[in-house]
């Protein structure tokens, strides 16, 4: 199952709106579209396509953190199957919480809301997830936020790879069409799929954010490139291009507190991997860089440059590669360093400086009980130059800094489960905070605690 980025975006369509039943019957025409390609071999969400149970994908039994052979699985373009037909791959997921922050918030925690202890629908999704022909697949979604009360286009990745040989060594290569940087990233080390895989849209977040940081997240459309060598080295090379006001409507995506952009965005990314048998190891670098106007009031709508340059790792071991249930162990860990620069007249109208930089780290462990009892930790940072015109703050400055700490619970999702078509996922979540929004007083009173529960059904 796919992470979902909760957007804490004010107002939005509501869902019997026009333009969310456009969206609808957008979504629809796509699905027509997809299942069109390949119309005598309609094929199922990813478990049940591939006759293998959520655990042997998915580390905890449930997504969207990836085992050796789910990324895999990605990779080859959601093609792998049992051979058999088991009818339009649709699934849907359903996300409700209850969240509780340290301290009330002034107003409310969203419009609608009260100002602490708070229930809510956070998503509601629709899945069109699987392959379309021989050699290509797609993940697409339409999401309902329960919180924004806004339905949208969410996550979409479709793929075509296709298997050869260079120099003498097995080579996978294929060509993505995404709407998100680093939605089509097979690591959980990378932003869209990285931890925490769901958390609160009425809890307080800092607000300063890289570019590649899931800030452009369905509001870009991108075509690339990518290959695995000899199972050794991964190249892939994209450009995004910012979606104009019309087709963001159509897509549901309203104007919100995102970044927003119409240039063209070039993204690269490079790793470097080993497999053993009970161990994956993998080094990599990415960038992303373009002309955005940056969300949140900040800047006051003046273009900037942003360029990001990020290094990550991951690291899984597993202690009986024979069984998909066997204990696992992840490690994560990304570092982004962003550089920023506004032109001379737009700084001087603002008041600000005319470059900036901003640094953010994350690194998290999970240890993952019989693909059942997952309990993880992560510890995150930002730092950067500060300048109380440019990022908003109430100093000035940009730096957060925190833990999360979380223990999820998935029942079903292996061989002997007595609902192969349905999953469930528990979690309990608590973020506290040392620093937010650039001083360590009154930083804790954002700390929240989050339970939420996340349900999958296939068709």
């Amino acid at each position: 199952m796919p992470k979902v980025f909760l957007g804490r975006g004010s107002g939005g369509a509501a869902l019997g709106s026009s333009s969310s039943w456009s969206l609808v019957a957008w979504f629809a025409a796509l699905l027509i579209a997809l299942a069109s390609i390949h119309p005598a071999r309609a094929l199922p969400s990813f478990a049940i396509q591939t006759g293998q149970p959520c655990a042997a994908c998915h580390i905890g039994a449930f997504g969207p953190q990836l085992t050796p052979y789910g990324r895999d699985f990605k990779l080859h373009g959601y093609v792998a199957s049992d051979g058999k037909d088991h009818g339009l791959p649709l699934a849907f997921t359903a996300q409700s919480s209850f969240t509780h922050t340290a301290q009330p918030q002034e107003g409310g925690a969203a419009p609608g809301f009260k100002s602490n202890d708070n229930f809510a629908v956070d998503q509601l999704s629709l899945y069109y997830a699987g392959a379309v022909a021989s050699n290509a697949g797609a993940f697409v979604e339409l999401n309902y936020d329960g919180v924004a009360q806004q339905a949208k286009l969410n996550n979409m990745d479709v793929r075509y790879a296709k298997e050869g040989e260079l120099f003498g060594q097995d080579v996978l290569w294929g060509i993505t069409a995404n709407n998100s940087p680093t939605v089509q990233d097979p690591w959980n080390s990378t932003p869209v799929w990285g931890f925490p895989y769901n958390s609160s849209a009425l809890a307080p977040t800092p607000m300063a954010a890289t570019l590649v940081d899931n800030t452009l997240g369905q509001r870009v459309l991108g075509v690339g490139a990518y290959s695995v060598w000899n199972n050794l080295l991964y190249l892939e090379a994209d450009v995004y291009k910012g979606l104009d006001r019309g087709m963001l409507r159509a897509t549901g995506q309203v104007p919100d507190d995102s970044d927003q952009t119409s240039s063209f965005l070039p993204y690269a990314r490079v790793a470097l991997l080993k497999d053993w048998e009970q161990h994956h190891a993998e080094v990599g670098a990415y960038v992303l860089s373009g002309t955005v106007i940056p969300g949140g009031g900040q800047t006051l709508g003046l273009p900037v440059r942003k360029t990001d340059l990020a290094l990550d790792a991951t690291y899984q071991f597993i202690s009986d590669a024979s069984k998909v249930t066997s204990d696992r162990l992840s490690a994560h860990a990304t570092y982004i360093h962003e550089t920023a620069t506004m032109g001379d007249m737009d700084a001087m109208a603002l008041g600000a400086l005319p470059s900036h930089w901003l640094d953010t780290m994350r690194a998290d462990v999970s240890y993952s009980i019989a693909a059942t009892v997952t309990p993880s930790v992560q510890y995150f940072r930002t730092t950067g130059t500060a300048d109380g015109n440019y990022w908003g703050t109430p100093d000035g400055s940009p730096n957060s800094d925190g833990m999360i700490f979380e223990v999820a619970y998935v029942p079903w999702g292996k061989p002997d489960s007595p609902f192969p078509n349905m999953n469930v996922r528990l979690a309990v979540q608590y973020v506290t905070y040392f620093r937010f929004d650039g001083t360590s007083v009154g930083a804790s009173r954002n700390n929240n605690l989050y339970f939420s529960l996340w349900t999958a059904v296939k068709f």
